[in-house]
């Protein structure tokens, strides 16, 4: 996997609901490589807090290789790297073979990673249609947060080089699809509930499915 782009935003205001809101999505690639702390990218934007950024969302990756599809989608348009709101574009980046928990070297970081990206009424407002919402999740390549194991700086051209890969099964795409399924399969779950790298409050939304 290597990084194609590296993307940052500034805030952007748009109405919702009658409101006047702001958001960090719109992000554009940057020439300056990025530095990526404990809990965010440095310079980036991030207008909740709550929702994004912190441990187990410090930074997002897309793939290069699903950019094709969504153009296809979305032909009108104005595409560039960053339209999903990630920092880091990647070639050869597949989350059906990504394993949750698998750690990485890339740059001077090194990254692990935690969970998928779930879609909100933001991605609808960048794509300016929330079609896209249940698009995203029916297309099942979302992309993945990673936690940040040592801070460092990332690059255009940074390669991932695995230095451990997860024992547990799970993938990053499995996980993307046992959170909006309504049949859970038990084989994924018990991998989901004994993946050390799923975040506690993912597992305490799913225990209610165990049996």
């Amino acid at each position: 996997m290597k990084i194609v782009s590296t993307n940052i935003g500034k805030p952007t205001t748009f109405m919702w609901n009658g409101k006047e809101e702001q958001t960090g999505i719109f992000k554009y690639p940057v020439d300056e490589p990025l530095f990526l702390t404990a809990v965010d990218v440095a310079n980036d934007t991030i207008i909740n807090r709550i929702n994004h950024g912190g441990i187990n969302k410090a930074c997002y990756l897309f793939s290069k290789e699903q950019y094709p599809y969504w153009k296809k989608l979305y032909p009108q348009l104005d595409w560039n790297w960053g339209m999903f709101g990630e920092n880091l574009t990647v070639e050869g980046m597949d989350e059906s073979q990504m394993r949750v928990g698998n750690i990485y070297k890339v740059g001077s970081a090194m990254v692990q990673v935690s969970q998928p990206r779930e879609p909100c009424y933001k991605l609808g407002v960048r794509f300016g249609n929330q079609k896209i919402l249940k698009q995203y999740i029916q297309h099942s390549f979302p992309g993945t947060y990673v936690k940040i194991l040592e801070e460092g700086t990332v690059q255009t051209r940074d390669e991932f080089h695995l230095v451990q890969q997860s024992e547990n099964t799970l993938t990053v795409n499995q996980f993307f699809d046992l959170m909006f399924t309504k049949e859970k399969d038990s084989e994924i779950l018990q991998l989901f509930m004994t993946n050390d790298s799923v975040p506690e409050y993912k597992k305490e939304r799913m225990q209610k499915y165990l049996l």
